[in-house]
């Protein structure tokens, strides 16, 4: 009797028994996708935190190590930090970065003005 549950389970455990139909391959694509879906999330964050003025590279690797990545990605998602890169915007001009400075109390009302003119 202990035989025939050996034999049973020999055929059930070995994946080539019965030729196979491929299922020592399902585990190396799905390694592959898994792999390329963390790869394509780990650039989308790795944009996403340069935007932030954030250290890309290395949230993409914490991205890229899986069992990291799942616990890495809700960590970068909670601590990235809310706004844009700080300081100029890009759509800035000369005088919104001059009115700036002058708000901020970095240049006097004469230099203000200077430069205001000169604009």
């Amino acid at each position: 009797m202990e035989d025939r549950w050996v034999s049973i389970m020999y055929g059930i455990m070995d994946p080539w028994e019965g030729g196979g139909f491929g299922f020592p391959f399902f585990g190396m694509g799905m390694m592959l996708f898994w792999f390329l879906i963390f790869l394509i999330i780990g650039y989308f964050v790795f944009q996403d935190a340069n935007k932030r003025g954030m250290n890309g590279l290395l949230w993409w690797i914490v991205i890229l190590i899986p069992m990291v990545g799942i616990i890495g990605l809700f960590l970068y998602l909670v601590l990235r930090e809310t706004g844009g890169q700080k300081g100029i915007s890009e759509g800035s001009t000369a005088m919104d970065i001059l009115k700036e400075r002058y708000a901020k109390g970095e240049i006097t009302t004469e230099q203000f003005q200077m430069m205001k003119k000169e604009l």
